[in-house]
């Protein structure tokens, strides 16, 4: 008799309980629950499992009237989950569980029904794939955002000369815009990684069922076209086993952070009073709780932070694939928090940033200021070569000036007559007083180059693609 309770018990709450004779302890209860956080699949399980009726009644599997009143109970199940009336319960494993619990309440035992022929194993690939196609459209559209952003910055500033830099020193003279545009390459190759992603995550796994394929005529290529994917899985096995997708998405994430991370880490450079490049907007900066006269970059600080918790997602979910045997298992139940707290972290910084740049405040003296002197050495060796002198002996040559200016502390444009032809008789004081970095910016004019021509091009040619 007591085990009869028990049985009862057992069964009561879980679909799966019928082979149990004791419950779930309370403490696994909490510990394998995933409605935390897959609870937010809700509108994509729905969407499937209405397509999945539609399927079973095209295969005879259930009547039409039957069809009906899944689907219509389903659109109730949705529109609590919508106004946030839906009631869960501690017995949910999961948001596909509890969709189905609450729909067996309001339509009765034919609620029963929905699951024939598939799996939760196929039911979360769906699910996933589905959320994965959405978020990887809605990230994209967040990059193009912030394209957009540094796209009309460089164009409010397209005169404006700073030094560029290599290894952190100053190197040559850029145009502003040239710099801001190259933030915006890394991010037009994020937008398409999106993409590649959402294209290979447009395959439909419903009807793999838990490893072996529904052992129902299902017509999966009708299902995928309800659903609006480009191909079915292959192969059932895979398909219930599959993160790829969700790695893809991770990696996609995590390099788009990495480019936010380094836009990031030159905002509070340039913001310092050792560059002093730019004036941060006062609604995105903070103070110090102790010192008045602060203002510190978290935006930028935080972008480059959260950097680490993208990154550590991708590696967190490649460590939970590598040592999984084929098909099925628990552990991609991990998966979702980390695609979603990628997703948000992701969201959160492009929002930001898109909102900060159009109102930092430019310092283009402090930026020009910068770009003189010494920067033009560059330009002196190039004249030494169009006035015939091999470029290595025109490098040394140059390195020689620059030691001398160095040591006396001139410019390369004060250097005398006599100075510059003890280091070379094809040195001019004419030509190289009329050295500037406006004219070293305007030498470079080959496509890519930073001179204003050039970059008008490249600012036309991003305005068209950000268009399409």
């Amino acid at each position: 008799m007591t085990r009869g309770r028990r049985t009862r018990r057992a069964r009561s709450g879980k679909a799966w309980a019928g082979r149990f004779a004791e419950p779930t302890a309370p403490i696994v209860e909490a510990f394998t629950s995933s409605l935390a956080v897959d609870r937010r699949l809700y509108p994509y399980d729905i969407e499937g499992s209405t397509a999945h009726v539609r399927a079973l009644v095209r295969a005879g599997l259930l009547s039409a009237a039957e069809g009906r009143r899944l689907v219509a109970g389903l659109g109730r199940v949705r529109r609590e989950l919508d106004a946030g009336q839906f009631r869960f319960r501690k017995s949910d494993e999961d948001i596909h569980m509890a969709i189905e619990r609450r729909l067996t309440e309001l339509i009765g035992p034919v609620g029963g029904k929905l699951h024939t022929g598939r799996s939760r194993n196929d039911q979360v690939a769906l699910d996933l794939r589905l959320w994965l196609r959405a978020e990887c459209e809605r990230l994209a559209g967040a990059v193009r955002g912030l394209e957009r952003a540094l796209v009309e910055t460089a164009a409010a500033n397209a005169s404006v000369i700073l030094p560029g830099y290599t290894h952190l020193q100053r190197a040559q003279p850029v145009l502003l815009a040239h710099h801001l545009l190259a933030h915006r390459e890394m991010l037009a190759r994020d937008r398409g990684r999106f993409a590649d992603c959402r294209a290979r995550a447009d395959e439909l796994p419903l009807g793999a069922g838990a490893l072996a394929g529904a052992g129902f005529p299902l017509d999966r290529r009708r299902l995928a076209r309800d659903l609006g994917f480009a191909r079915v899985s292959a192969n059932s096995i895979d398909a219930v086993s599959d993160r790829d997708a969700a790695l893809e998405f991770l990696a996609a994430c995590a390099i788009t952070a990495v480019h936010l991370s380094r836009l990031g880490e030159e905002l509070v450079l340039w913001a310092s009073e050792e560059f002093g490049f730019i004036e941060l907007p006062d609604a995105f900066a903070t103070g110090s709780s102790m010192m008045p006269q602060k203002k510190n970059p978290d935006v930028a600080e935080l972008v480059r932070g959260r950097t680490g918790r993208v990154i550590g997602a991708l590696v967190a979910l490649l460590t939970t694939l590598k040592g999984l045997p084929l098909a099925y298992n628990r552990d991609l139940q991990e998966d979702k928090s980390l695609v979603f707290d990628a997703a948000g972290t992701l969201g959160d910084g492009l929002g930001v940033l898109t909102a900060m740049l159009p109102r930092l405040g430019v310092r283009a003296d402090r930026m020009a200021a910068a770009a003189d002197g010494l920067l033009l050495a560059t330009d002196v060796a190039d004249a030494l070569v169009e006035r015939g002198v091999p470029f290595r002996q025109a490098h040394e040559i140059t390195g020689a000036l620059v030691r001398h200016c160095l040591r006396t502390g001139l410019s390369l444009r004060e250097l005398d007559a006599a100075t510059l032809r003890r280091h070379s008789p094809h040195l001019d004081p004419r030509w190289l007083r009329t050295l500037t970095p406006r004219r070293s910016v305007a030498r470079r004019r080959v496509i890519g180059g930073t001179a204003p021509a050039e970059v008008m091009r490249q600012l036309r040619r991003a305005r068209r693609e950000l268009r399409r």
